[in-house]
């Protein structure tokens, strides 16, 4: 709950794309035991990786899927 206070606290038109990227990280945690643990690990590192970036006021680039 309190990463989504922080997003929303910093939000603005320009940093919402990232906001959405960050909020739906749970989303990438699936399966169960070792799958969901593997899952879990990058998951915990793209939040780190993101919200350093929230919190330097980077507004990072939407890469084309």
């Amino acid at each position: 709950m309190r990463c989504i206070d922080e997003l929303v606290a910093g939000l603005s038109a320009e940093r919402l794309a990232q906001a959405v990227e960050i909020a739906r990280i749970p989303e990438e945690i699936r399966g169960y035991g070792h799958v969901k643990e593997r899952h879990l690990v990058a998951a915990r590192a793209k939040w780190a990786t993101l919200m350093a970036a929230w919190r330097g006021g980077a507004v990072q680039e939407r890469k084309a899927a």
